[in-house]
């Protein structure tokens, strides 16, 4: 198996565990708390990585505005509502969700993105990925627990703000390298979750820390967030974005197996139908034109 397949493979399955890994930490530890101290941790590791390669900062004051407003969008509200949403529902439910992040994009790039204009094929994907949340939410609107459809909400609405930060980069930060954009992303975005963790939840030195919490946060941190950007800017290289992006639905596969097998999740046939709709308009909204 070729060197690129394995890593393929490997990204999937760590991004597709992640949310597992969220469910478990919020378990024992609260949202906003728990989604700063991941970014806080993992941004440390990237700071390192950056000094190891000695890859330069960025000079100007219009790079760091705008790795100031992304890291807001991405990591701090994204990552707050995720976080906050995947408290009352379950992960893989959130995984899907989540996956309608590019369909926000290619609306988005539309009007801010002259070369990404909208086509009928990426129309169509979007229609079909639209029909597989609405089929979702069919079966929330049913449940009595009133923040179990706020917690799908959340989700949608943390993917609209990363998709919004995605097309600003796209738009003005092309020239940046990836490394310092996501390191810079999350030592600002992290600021925030902890600030409104110490408000609103307490100090993480009163939190009830289990074995499973440090686990949670350190995998998350440290193999969800700076091992996985690490091969991701690899994969990108060897690969292209294309193909690097199919890693999306293939890791929602793993978060909803996941999900099941080792939470116990339940899996309706909505919410299957559903995610399989969301996953086939991304795959159609996305593959390049012939």
């Amino acid at each position: 198996m070729k060197r690129t397949t394995l890593v393929w493979l490997l990204l999937g399955i760590i991004w597709g565990s992640t949310w597992l890994f969220i469910k478990l930490g919020l378990q024992d530890l609260p949202p906003f708390s728990l989604a700063g101290l991941r970014f806080l941790l993992a941004s440390a590791a990237m700071w390192g990585v950056l000094a190891v390669r000695r890859i330069p900062l960025p000079r100007s004051s219009r790079d760091w505005l705008l790795l100031v407003a992304t890291g807001l969008l991405t990591f701090g509200l994204d990552y707050g509502l995720v976080f906050w949403g995947e408290n009352h529902i379950s992960a893989g439910l959130t995984s899907i969700l989540f996956s309608t992040m590019p369909l926000f994009v290619l609306v988005l790039a539309h009007f801010m993105v002259p070369a990404e204009r909208m086509t009928s094929r990426k129309l169509i994907g979007i229609l079909v990925g639209i029909g597989g949340v609405a089929l979702i939410f069919s079966h929330h609107l049913q449940v009595s627990d009133p923040l179990a459809i706020w917690g799908a909400v959340a989700i949608l609405a943390g993917a609209a703000f990363a998709a919004v930060s995605s097309v600003l980069v796209r738009r003005y930060g092309g020239h940046l390298n990836p490394s310092v954009l996501t390191t810079g992303q999350m030592t600002i975005g992290c600021l925030p979750l902890l600030l409104i963790g110490m408000a609103f939840e307490g100090s993480p030195f009163d939190f009830h820390w289990t074995p499973m919490g440090w686990a949670s946060l350190i995998y998350m941190a440290l193999v969800g967030s700076a091992f996985a950007f690490v091969l991701l800017y690899w994969l990108l290289k060897q690969i292209g974005a294309v193909r690097s992006g199919l890693i999306v639905p293939f890791s929602t596969v793993v978060a909803v197996i996941l999900g099941i097998v080792v939470l116990g999740e339940a899996f309706t046939w909505r919410t299957a139908v559903g995610g399989l709709l969301v996953i086939a308009g991304l795959l159609a909204a996305s593959r390049p034109a012939i």
